[in-house]
């Protein structure tokens, strides 16, 4: 631990001074954000305080002239109502970047772009983190051993494509990401698509080889912001090999602001799990928040929310209990740094 203490302090050292630094730029960013809550999981309750994935990183570039940059971005959570560091250091994200007219090249361990560009934008309330996180989106890509591409933006599109490799691991397989990106004035669409031949824990228990397509638009209007996505997941021979499951789900959410004032509402269903050509009863949910955001900064913000997840008789998208419910009411601050 200490070791980890001396390695962070130099680091901050080496942010600190990077003005200095003529031929590169470093800095050090993140975000603390903490929750009051009272929370009922089934028929235990819990009041308590509760870390909404707090993080801290250090990034940087160097200019190597003709249009060409090096990069680099590491990034770290810990809990910030106890202070406690992930176990893996570095587990959020660890990239090397090449860019230029050319476009992007990154490399190392970094979330699906699939999935920035389609649940993260919708997620307007509190950044898709703590207890009113989408549950109900298939998350399926592996992220680490990555290699991904980015097109140069081409006017209001851009796109970007990942491998990870699978690097002989036991039981691995390569793991593949797409996302596509159109964004022009009030209006914005995505397309993300993954694949994960080693997926587990989809729909809360299946394995295999899983695959998901997510469509997501947006659209500005004065102080409304609407967002939606719809998601396709499949996992073939799910089941210990008997048939492909399959799983349909959406999400609608709204933002209102005026002032230092933000009031969002959002809803997501999974339809049921179609397991070969029966639906399986039971296994259907809908989740939904209503939250208010009151911005003192463009850094810092006190927040509020109500959070509620109906689970099916069969399924549970948190890990518990199948059919047990979910809801929360919790107050919060994030700041920005």
């Amino acid at each position: 631990m200490k070791q980890i203490q001396l390695a962070l302090l130099a680091a901050v050292a080496i942010a600190g001074t990077s003005a200095a630094l003529a031929q590169s730029s470093v800095s050090l960013y993140g975000r603390v954000n903490t929750t009051l809550e009272q929370q009922k999981n089934g028929s235990t309750k819990l009041t308590g305080m509760f870390n909404n994935s707090s993080r801290f990183g250090l990034r940087g570039s160097e200019d190597l002239g003709g249009g060409l940059k090096a990069g680099f971005q590491i990034e770290s959570g810990f809990s910030s109502d106890t202070g406690v560091s992930d176990p893996v250091f570095f587990r959020r994200q660890s990239e090397l970047n090449l860019g230029g007219d050319f476009g992007l090249l990154r490399l190392g361990n970094f979330t699906a772009e699939s999935y920035n560009t389609t649940l993260e934008t919708t997620s307007l309330h509190n950044h898709d983190t703590g207890s009113s996180a989408d549950v109900l989106y298939t998350y399926v890509m592996r992220d680490i051993n990555k290699i991904a591409y980015r097109l140069p933006a081409l006017g209001a599109f851009n796109a970007e494509g990942a491998v990870s490799l699978a690097e002989k691991e036991p039981g691995a397989h390569n793991a593949y990401d797409l996302a596509l990106v159109y964004g022009a004035g009030p209006v914005g669409l995505s397309l993300g698509y993954s694949r994960n031949k080693g997926a587990t824990g989809i729909f809360g228990t299946y394995a295999g080889e899983a695959q998901q397509a997510a469509l997501r638009a947006s659209y500005a209007l004065g102080g409304f912001k609407l967002g939606a996505y719809y998601q396709y997941a499949t996992v073939g021979n799910a089941n210990n090999g008997t048939a492909d499951a399959k799983r349909h789900a959406v999400r609608l959410a709204a933002m209102y602001s005026v002032g230092a004032s933000e009031f969002h509402a959002n809803f997501g269903r999974a339809d049921k799990v179609k397991l070969g050509g029966s639906k399986l009863g039971g296994t259907a949910a809908n989740q939904w928040t209503l939250g208010y955001n009151h911005n003192l900064s463009k850094r810092t913000k006190l927040y509020g929310y109500f959070t509620r997840i109906d689970h099916g008789a069969n399924i549970n998208y948190l890990g518990g209990t199948p059919g047990a419910d979910f809801r929360s009411v919790a107050v919060g601050v994030r700041h920005n740094f």
